[in-house]
């Protein structure tokens, strides 16, 4: 029988892992339209949730305002902009529900009234550069 003699070596970890995202900024803005649309326009969009009623599901194109129905949920999205229709304000807003729902998959949902709480706590990132 061969024996062998060896020592038996435990590597040294020399570079720590470093968990990126702990040091990224995010913060919250409550139902403050000016600062939302400054947030959109200097970082980029920002995530928002809202109260999801039966009558969005069937929502196709124009400025979604909740008129009939339950509330069936939240949801987050991402507010990606905004704008007016026939002078009602609005927000642009991306949905995760894929291209065949809404407006290929964005709808538009009206603005500045936090309708459906969608203004109430909006999250924003702080990009790293």
């Amino acid at each position: 029988m061969v024996r062998y003699r060896f020592d038996i070596c435990v590597p040294i970890c020399i570079e720590l892992c470093i968990d990126y995202w702990e040091n990224d900024q995010t913060y919250y803005i409550f139902g403050n339209e000016t600062e939302i649309k400054y947030e959109i326009m200097t970082r980029g969009p920002v995530v928002a949730t809202y109260k999801v009623y039966r009558d969005f599901d069937y929502y196709k194109k124009g400025v979604y305002i909740h008129r009939e129905g339950e509330v069936t949920g939240l949801h987050a999205v991402k507010i990606i902009g905004w704008g007016k229709e026939n002078d009602v304000p609005y927000w642009l807003v991306a949905n995760s529900w894929n291209t065949d729902w809404g407006d290929n998959g964005y709808f538009r949902i009206l603005r500045g009234e936090n309708h459906c709480d969608i203004e109430k706590a909006v999250v924003v990132g702080v990009p790293r550069v």
